[in-house]
């Protein structure tokens, strides 16, 4: 199989037209295609997106959805144009567990089989020439990256949006965030739980929390 690294849009544009592509495939790509590249691939072109889109269009829906204490996730299979996550739908899957205690190698255990499944239904209507469903424009969102407050923990939030900080941070795999701090010396928060458990109670804005698994580390900047 070639593997091509572009540097620019425009190295990329030129590749794939020499390969001759009949359908484009994107997943986790931070580049925004524009018509150019679109326009090569005969069956066009698939994105992967890990949400049920309208909703958390964006670079970061699996972010938002744990920040927001979703219970679920979902996948869709788009045809792409040249905004980001609008195209419409060939395929889409909901209710994949977004564990309390969620990792990234965990989230994959239970999505990879429905990514699968999906792009396998989506290659096919692909092949046939199905346009897709448009989306619902009245249920979209977006789903950014996170702020810079986001790697400070403010202990006048609620215990609920603590938690959900330290988990969007444990499936980031983030090395140094996020930080509180507690009494005098600051600390990174890796696990946290809202029922009581062995660990620092913690009294927050609303209801208490638990840290059960922390190290010291800097102030920050």
């Amino acid at each position: 199989m070639d593997f091509i690294l572009p540097g620019t849009i425009d190295q990329l544009a030129s590749a794939l037209r020499s390969h001759r592509i009949d359908l484009l495939i994107v997943f986790g790509f931070a580049w925004k295609l524009p018509a150019s590249v679109l326009a090569i691939p005969r069956l066009g072109a698939l994105n992967v997106h890990v949400s049920m889109l309208p909703k958390y269009r964006g670079p970061a829906p699996m972010l938002w959805a744990i920040r927001n204490g979703d219970a679920n996730g979902g996948v869709t299979v788009h045809r792409m144009d040249e905004s980001f996550d609008t195209g419409p739908i060939l395929a889409q899957q909901d209710g994949i567990p977004l564990d309390d205690d969620i990792t990234w190698a965990g989230y994959c255990q239970h999505a990879m089989p429905v990514i699968k499944q999906l792009l396998t239904t989506s290659l096919s209507l692909a092949a046939a020439g199905q346009p897709g469903s448009p989306q619902d424009e009245s249920m979209s969102s977006y789903a950014g990256f996170m702020e810079e407050d986001f790697n400070v923990v403010d202990w006048s939030m609620s215990a609920r949006e603590i938690h959900n900080q330290v988990r969007t941070h444990r499936y980031m795999r983030s090395q140094h965030y996020p930080v509180a701090k507690i009494g005098t010396e600051w600390r990174r928060l890796i696990r946290t739980s809202l029922e009581p458990a062995d660990g620092l109670a913690v009294d927050c804005g609303t209801g208490t929390l638990w840290v059960i698994e922390s190290e010291p580390t800097d102030s920050p900047p």
